[in-house]
């Protein structure tokens, strides 16, 4: 099943995608829901990022070649983590599949596009076992982790670099039932492949970072955890960048400059 998320006269909804066809759903996929009788193309839908979720969990450096990197940049504190790290980011970064990446006016360095695998937490989740946590997803979507370089550099906490509106594309929708350990990640950045790795060579796993962060934080449903990338892709405004993961399929963004 694939459950989408999309503006209705104003409001947000959900909806079941089925068939290039947007079954529009009373409801949610969190609790009950009856399916209606609307039925909209899903090429004349606008997709919003598929959850609000009350909590936006973030892995940190969760792929080793990802810390490599970072280190022959200069990044000395990039090393391979001993358990799973747990970050945070902000609702108000988050857009749907097609809206736009707006790079704010005084930006500087490079900014780059990470694109990651992201879960989506389906029911509460505290103290979880393995088998709860396994349990406790709902499915899975996509993140565009969109990060400027410089700022994360200078300021202490990652406020800027991570967290600008926009700066977190999510979608295009929510597959439930996919499994990202034997999937792709691609990133193409105006048709050209620049990153593509195998989405389930992680340091830790999703139910690793559960098991760990239900220990001292209550997970809801509708919460996500994003899982880190293993590549970037560099951005500036008039690309557009697409982040496939095989199974879930392609969020695309354009990049704008802030008017």
């Amino acid at each position: 099943m694939i459950w989408c998320r999309f503006q209705s006269n104003g409001h947000a909804r959900y909806g079941i995608v089925e068939d290039e066809v947007v079954v529009a759903v009373d409801g949610s996929p969190f609790g009950e829901h009856v399916r209606s009788d609307q039925r909209l193309p899903l090429s004349e839908v606008r997709l919003l990022a598929p959850v609000q979720p009350s909590t936006f969990f973030a892995a940190g450096f969760n792929y080793a070649a990802h810390i490599e990197h970072a280190r022959g940049r200069g990044n000395l504190e990039a090393q391979l983590p001993e358990n799973p790290q747990v970050g945070y980011r902000a609702n108000n970064a988050l857009i749907g599949h097609g809206a736009d990446i707006v790079m704010p006016r005084d930006v500087t360095g490079r900014v780059e596009a990470e694109p990651e695998v992201v879960a989506v937490i389906g029911s509460r989740l505290r103290n979880a076992s393995r088998d709860e946590a396994r349990a406790g997803i709902l499915g899975w979507t996509i993140g565009n982790d969109v990060s400027a370089r410089a700022w994360q550099a200078a300021d202490r906490t990652l406020w800027r670099a991570k967290n600008c509106d926009t700066f977190k594309p999510m979608g295009p929708w929510i597959v439930v039932g996919a499994d990202p350990a034997d999937a792709t990640t691609t990133a193409r950045v105006n048709g050209r492949k620049v990153v593509s790795f195998a989405t389930g060579e992680m340091i830790f796993d999703a139910i690793d970072f559960i098991v760990a962060i239900t220990r001292y934080v209550t997970m809801e449903p509708g919460d996500v955890l994003w899982l880190g990338a293993d590549g970037t892709a560099p951005i500036a405004p008039g690309d557009t960048v697409e982040i496939n993961v095989s199974g879930i399929g392609t969020l695309r963004n354009r990049v704008v400059a802030e008017p």
